[in-house]
């Protein structure tokens, strides 16, 4: 079976990253991780895939002057690995519109919270305040417009009452676990399908969603 050759761009500590690792150990799973990179040097993540016997390249943001340069050398780290899909877990840059044009159909990004509610940061502590019953994590194909595009896998989790935003967080990221490893198995399946601004699953009406009960 061929794989589909993956690369992941990370910023910090790698555990999204980790559970793709995990997943990607199955002799089933259809996608290998062939390339990590991270925009900064002590990007604990890197350790990660040190350990998992993935090449790793650092590609440090503040070693540019312009946007464009840094993205055209990752651009040119990933084809030179010939990778096939990029992940982005953690990866704390926005790329430019020739990058994600480039790579169109074929970036995925993983956010936490239930898009289109709360794009951007402080997702858990906004989800609180705005008195959300539910919160969770999406998966979705990357686009121009910062946390938008396709919606490949959601997972949600109930907020509970005595929820601060780190106990929410912490709910939260155990089915990122989930939710990111199951997109990228559908996706390298060839079982997802793109139409417009939303997916086909197996020829239906995507996402697939996780709802946790706790």
């Amino acid at each position: 079976m061929a794989r589909l050759r993956t690369g992941v761009l990370i910023s910090g500590r790698g555990s999204n990253l980790q559970a793709l690792i995990d997943a990607c150990t199955a002799r089933d799973y259809p996608a290998e991780i062939v390339l990590v990179i991270a925009n900064r040097a002590d990007a604990a993540g890197l350790d990660r895939a040190a350990r998992a016997k993935i090449p790793t390249r650092v590609v440090a943001h503040r070693g540019f002057t312009e946007r464009a340069a840094f993205d055209a050398a990752l651009d040119a780290a990933l084809r030179e690995a010939r990778v096939e899909l990029v992940c982005l877990a953690g990866f704390m840059r926005v790329l430019g519109a020739n990058f994600i044009d480039a790579w169109r159909d074929r970036m995925i990004n993983i956010h936490p919270s239930l898009l289109p509610e709360f794009p951007g940061l402080d997702t858990h502590a906004r989800a609180l305040a705005a008195g959300a019953k539910r919160h969770g994590c999406t998966v979705h194909f990357v686009r121009n417009e910062v946390d938008n595009g396709p919606i490949i896998v959601q997972g949600s989790v109930p907020v509970l009452p005595d929820d601060d935003a780190d106990k929410l967080a912490a709910r939260v990221l155990a089915v990122e676990h989930r939710a990111y490893p199951l997109a990228l198995r559908l996706v390298a399946d060839g079982r997802v399908r793109v139409r417009g601004d939303s997916v086909e699953i197996d020829g239906r009406p995507g996402p697939v969603r996780l709802d946790a009960v706790a």
